[in-house]
């Protein structure tokens, strides 16, 4: 059995960076659920630009391009009468527990995308939180920003 795991090592993103990332998401979704119900299709997906290097990049069937990593909302929230809510995991906890837990788990994604390069000066990340049609990818309905990294 061959180990895949890929050769590099975790860089952590400045409490800067993670503002940044944390105010964006908090827009996004709020924004969202303003919008739209939260189901159980609800995403937050992103794809990060890494200065000079290049990636392929995947496609659903439709040829839309496919996120480098994604969550889903309804892990962490639900739609309730007054807005967004800790959904039943959560039962007993607040809903800055469920932020909390949703922006770590995110932040530790973006990290190990940018990990391969020694600082995250000029990093590109594009947030999108929305819907897709499943198979082909299309969004329903989404809200996007692109950030970068400082």
């Amino acid at each position: 059995m061959q180990d895949h795991t890929p050769n590099f090592a975790m860089h952590e993103l400045s409490a800067l960076n993670r503002e940044l990332i944390a105010g964006t998401i908090h827009q996004l979704v709020d924004r969202f659920v303003a919008d739209r119900t939260l189901d159980s299709e609800s995403l937050l997906e992103f794809w990060v630009e890494l200065p000079g290097m290049k990636r392929s990049r995947g496609t659903f069937r439709g040829g839309f391009l496919m996120p480098d990593s994604f969550v889903y909302l309804t892990d962490y929230f639900q739609s309730g009468p007054d807005g967004i809510q800790p959904c039943g995991a959560y039962s007993g906890a607040d809903l800055q527990q469920a932020w909390a837990d949703l922006l770590d788990e995110f932040i530790y994604q973006v990290e190990i995308f940018t990990s391969p390069i020694p600082s995250t000066k000029g990093v590109t990340l594009e947030l999108w939180a929305g819907n897709r049609k499943r198979p082909e990818g299309e969004w329903l309905y989404a809200v996007d920003k692109k950030i970068e990294l400082l």
